[in-house]
C-alpha cells in the first residue's frame, strides 16, 4: 500500500490577501469608514455606540470565513450571523451602508485586484442574506 501524493498547498483567500495583518486593516478601515460615510448612516445606526467590539467580531469572522484560523468559532461557537443580527433591523438602506463601506475598505487594504471577483459576489450575497425587514 503507498500513501496517497502530497497535495499541492491550496492557498486560501486569507494567504492571497496577505493573512492577519490585511485582515486587521480591512476590519478597522471598514469601521472607519462606517463612521464617516454619509451613506453608511442607517447601518451605522443600529451598532453600538463604539465600534471596537463589532471590530474585532469582524476580524475574527473574516479570518475563518477566509480561511484562516478558525478563531470566531474557537471563541463564540459557530457564526449563525442572522441569528445573532435579528435585533438589528437590516434592511435595504442597512445592506446598502453595510456594502459601501465593506468594498470601499477591501479595495483600499487588498492590493490583487483579481481576487474582488471571488470575494465581492460573495459578501454581497451574504450582506443580502442578513435583510430580516422590508424597506
Amino acid at each position: 500500500m503507498t500513501a496517497p501524493a502530497p497535495q499541492p498547498h491550496v492557498k486560501t483567500l486569507y494567504d492571497a490577501i496577505g493573512g492577519a495583518p490585511v485582515v486587521e486593516r480591512l476590519a478597522a478601515r471598514f469601521y472607519a469608514l462606517m463612521d464617516t460615510l454619509p451613506e453608511a448612516r442607517a447601518c451605522r445606526e443600529i451598532h453600538p455606540e463604539t465600534l471596537e467590539q463589532s471590530e474585532e467580531m469582524l476580524r475574527l469572522y473574516l479570518t475563518g470565513w477566509l480561511g484562516g484560523p478558525p478563531v470566531y468559532v474557537e471563541r463564540r461557537g459557530p457564526p449563525m450571523l442572522r441569528r445573532r443580527h435579528l435585533h438589528a433591523p437590516i434592511g435595504t438602506a442597512e445592506i446598502e451602508g453595510w456594502l459601501a463601506c465593506f468594498e470601499r475598505a477591501w479595495t483600499q487594504s487588498v492590493a490583487d485586484r483579481a481576487l474582488d471577483e471571488v470575494l465581492l459576489p460573495k459578501v454581497r450575497a451574504l450582506a443580502w442574506h442578513m435583510r430580516n425587514r422590508d424597506g
